[in-house]
């Protein structure tokens, strides 16, 4: 019972800590910059929550099962943003769920070998979820005139950012994210495997 509560706790903080993930949108002048620090957030909170509920109960399929938790959740969530006044098309839900089949297929396809799902899969899911996120950048509404008619209710008009500064820090955010994710969710991967010890 406790583990299985454990599994519920894990499903909402991975879902709490990764709500806003999807507002790197608002961030007009750091766009780039918010995509990957977000993407490298998501990545290990999928990571650490899916192999624990996938090592657990050892069944191929619980780590997508446990991205749909989280997407659902997620969606629920941003519909606060629909209900500010933000239209459907500018709603940034990350995705989730093609990583997690990665990690179900790294374990399935190895004969559920931890070690295989810590390295393959941790790496898998690193690379994918940046460039599977990128979908969302690359078909929401112009975010700078969306942000100009929506300006972030949390900051006063003359903070919104309103002019974009492409390349202020690196010029790949895809590249960067799913280099450093691919290192550091072998890392939570592992510690994922490492809860089900207790």
């Amino acid at each position: 019972c406790t583990h299985y509560l454990f599994i519920v706790v894990v499903a909402v903080n991975s879902t709490l800590l990764t709500i806003n993930a999807g507002d790197y949108i608002f961030y007009t002048d750091w766009a780039w910059t918010s995509f990957t620090v977000f993407s490298i957030s998501q990545t290990l909170m999928l990571a650490v929550g899916a192999t624990y509920y996938l090592t657990f109960t050892g069944v191929p399929g619980t780590a997508t099962y446990y991205g749909l938790i989280m997407t659902v959740y997620t969606w629920v969530a941003k519909g606060a943003w629909f209900a500010l006044g933000y239209p459907y098309d500018f709603i940034v839900t990350p995705i989730w769920l093609p990583s997690a089949m990665l990690l179900d297929l790294a374990y399935w396809a190895t004969k559920r070998n931890k070690h295989s799902l810590i390295l393959f899969g941790g790496v898998l899911v690193g690379m994918s979820l940046p460039l599977f996120n990128m979908v969302n950048l690359i078909t929401v509404a112009d975010p700078l005139e969306t942000a100009f008619k929506y300006p972030r209710p949390t900051l006063p008009p003359y903070t919104t950012p309103i002019e974009p500064q492409v390349g202020k820090f690196y010029n790949s955010p895809v590249a960067l994210g799913a280099g450093a994710g691919a290192v550091l969710s072998v890392t939570f991967t592992a510690l994922g495997c490492k809860l089900n010890t207790w």
